[in-house]
């Protein structure tokens, strides 16, 4: 299997619905290639934000940061 395949299979590795012999494959190829793992690690990182996101967590902001950005929408 190589890089571009590996990254085909992405989303169905991570909903684990890959076949076996597709798996057992996709995992000989992440065991032998740090590039994929690194970059199966940053799509999961990203699905984990977008669920955040999604979910309407967002990080606690200054008062005065969020009142300068609501007077520069104003202007």
């Amino acid at each position: 299997m190589t890089c571009r395949e590996v990254s085909g299979f992405l989303h169905d590795y991570v909903a684990g619905e890959l076949e076996p012999d597709v798996l057992a494959e996709f995992n000989r190829h992440l065991d032998g290639c740090a590039n994929c793992r690194a970059f199966l690690g940053q799509y999961r990182d990203t699905i984990a934000l977008g669920r955040e996101a999604a979910a309407g967590t967002m990080p606690d902001l200054p008062d005065d940061l969020v009142k300068a950005v609501l007077a520069t929408l104003k202007k």
